[in-house]
C-alpha cells in the first residue's frame, strides 16, 4: 500500500529498473548484448530507453570504485573477479549472489549512501550536534541523559533525512537523468520498488522514533519535515511540487535547515536536559539568522548548475528568469552580508573568547568565500557545481560556529 501509495503521489513516466543493477563485476566488462541481460526495461520505452540505460550504468560503474566507500578496500578483488565473468557472465551473477553476500551487501549499501545525498546527511548531524550544544551551560550538562536524547534527535533526523532524498528522487528520476544521471535511481542501480520501500519505511521511522520517545519538539519537527518535503516533489496537485517556484522552494530550505527542524531540535534537548526553553536568547536568534542565509542562498545556487534539465521540464528557477550570472552574484551576496553581519553580532557578545572567535572566523570565511566565487567559470557547469558543494562545506564551518556563540 505504501508503495502505490508514494508512486501515485510522485507520478513517474516511467518505472524502468526493476532491482538493484549488476556493479562493475559484470556490467563494465561485457558487450552491449551482454549488458542488456542485467536490465529490464519497459515494453513502453524500449526504442528510446536502451541506449540511454547501458551509457549510465557504464558510466555510474566507472566511478563507483573511486568513492570513498567500504568498497574502495576491494576494488582490487572484483577487477580480478571480472576477467573471470566475460565467459559466462549470468552463472557469475547468480555466483555472486549466493558466494560474496558480503560484497554484495556492501554493494547495496554504498548503493543506499549515495541515495540520501550524503552532503545534506551530513548537514543534518551537523544541525542536530549543533543545536545540542547550544543548550550547553557547562561541562556537568554532558550527562548521560544529554548524549541519549541526542541520540534520539540524531537517529530520527537521519531517517527523515534520508525520506526527503528518496521521495526527491523518485519523483525527480527522469529530471535527474539529465541533471544527475550519477544518483543510484536514475542511473538504475536502485529499483524503483525498493526506493519507495526504504523511502516509506524511513518516514515511519522517524516519526515514531519521536513519538515513542515523548518529544513533542522533535515530533512536530519531524512533522514538519515531512509535510514541507513531500510539498517540495510531490506532483499531484496544483499548489504542490515546491521546487518549481523560487519562493516556495526557499520556504522548504528554510523550514528544514533554519527554522522548524534546528528549533526542534534545539527544544528537544532544551527540554530534557535543562528543563527550561527560551528562543529568544542570543545563540538561538543568531542561528536562525545564519541558517535563513545559508538556507536561501545554497537553494537558489542549486538551480544554476541544473538550469538545462529544468528548463526542459519546466521548472521556473529563478536561475532561469534572472540568468545564471546575476542569480550566481545573488547567492554569494546573501552570504557575505551575513558574514559581516555575524562579526557585529560578535563583537557585542559578553563572553571574551566567543566574540573573538565569532568576530575573526566569519570575516576569514567572507574573505575565502570572495576569492573562490571570483575564480569560478560561469560557463563551466562543473566548476558552478564544485562551487555548489563549496557553499554546503562552509554551511557545515557554520554550523559548528554556531555552538560557540554566546
Amino acid at each position: 500500500m505504501a508503495s502505490l501509495t508514494m508512486g501515485s503521489v510522485c507520478k513517474p513516466t516511467s518505472l524502468l529498473f526493476s532491482g538493484v543493477v549488476k556493479s562493475s563485476s559484470s556490467i563494465a566488462t561485457t558487450t552491449g548484448a551482454q549488458s542488456s541481460s542485467f536490465i529490464r526495461i519497459s515494453n513502453s520505452d524500449m526504442n528510446g530507453s536502451t541506449t540511454f540505460q547501458r551509457r549510465s550504468c557504464h558510466n555510474t560503474d566507472q566511478s563507483f570504485y573511486e568513492r570513498f566507500t567500504p568498497h574502495q578496500m576491494m576494488k582490487h578483488k572484483f577487477k580480478l573477479n571480472a576477467t573471470s565473468t566475460n565467459n559466462n557472465p549470468q552463472f557469475d551473477a547468480a555466483e555472486d549472489i549466493m558466494i560474496n553476500p558480503i560484497q554484495n551487501a556492501i554493494r547495496f549499501i554504498d548503493v543506499l549512501y549515495r541515495f540520501i545525498r550524503p552532503y545534506a546527511a551530513v548537514g543534518t548531524v551537523l544541525s542536530v550536534l549543533s543545536m545540542s550544544l547550544l543548550t550547553v551551560q557547562k561541562l556537568s550538562d554532558f550527562s548521560p541523559l544529554f548524549f541519549l536524547k541526542l541520540m534520539q534527535a540524531l537517529v530520527g533526523g537521519m531517517f527523515m533525512q534520508m525520506y526527503v532524498c528518496g521521495f526527491n528522487q523518485i519523483c525527480d528520476i527522469e529530471l535527474d537523468k539529465v541533471n544527475k544521471p550519477s544518483l543510484p535511481l536514475a542511473a538504475g542501480e536502485l529499483s524503483m520498488t525498493t526506493a519507495i520501500i526504504v523511502s516509506s519505511l524511513s518516514a515511519i521511522m522517524s516519526l515514531s522514533t519521536a513519538w515513542i520517545v515523548g518529544s513533542p519538539p522533535l515530533f512536530w519537527a519531524f512533522v514538519g519535515w515531512f509535510v514541507v518535503g513531500t510539498a517540495y516533489s510531490a506532483n499531484v496537485l496544483p499548489l504542490l511540487r515546491w521546487k518549481r517556484f523560487p519562493f516556495t522552494a526557499a520556504f522548504y530550505m528554510l523550514i528544514a535547515r533554519a527554522l522548524v527542524v534546528p528549533i526542534g531540535y534545539f527544544l528537544h534537548m532544551q527540554n530534557f536536559v535543562n528543563g527550561a526553553s527560551t528562543l529568544l536568547s542570543r545563540p538561538i536568534l543568531f542561528a536562525v539568522g545564519m541558517l535563513s542565509a545559508f538556507s536561501v542562498s545554497t537553494i537558489f545556487f542549486k538551480d544554476i548548475p541544473d538550469i538545462e534539465g529544468d528548463r526542459m521540464h519546466g521548472i521556473k528557477s529563478l536561475a532561469i528568469k534572472l540568468g545564471e550570472k546575476r542569480m550566481y552574484w545573488i547567492c554569494i551576496w546573501i552570504l557575505e552580508i551575513a558574514y559581516v553581519a555575524a562579526a557585529f553580532v560578535g563583537a557585542t557578545s559578553p563572553v571574551t573568547w566567543s566574540k573573538y572567535v565569532t568576530i575573526i572566523s566569519h570575516l576569514v570565511m567572507g574573505t575565502v568565500l570572495w576569492i573562490r566565487a571570483k575564480s569560478v567559470d560561469l560557463k563551466n557547469m562543473d566548476a558552478v557545481q564544485s562551487m555548489y558543494m563549496f557553499l554546503w562545506q562552509l554551511f557545515y564551518a557554520e554550523y559548528g560556529l554556531i555552538s560557540l556563540v554566546r
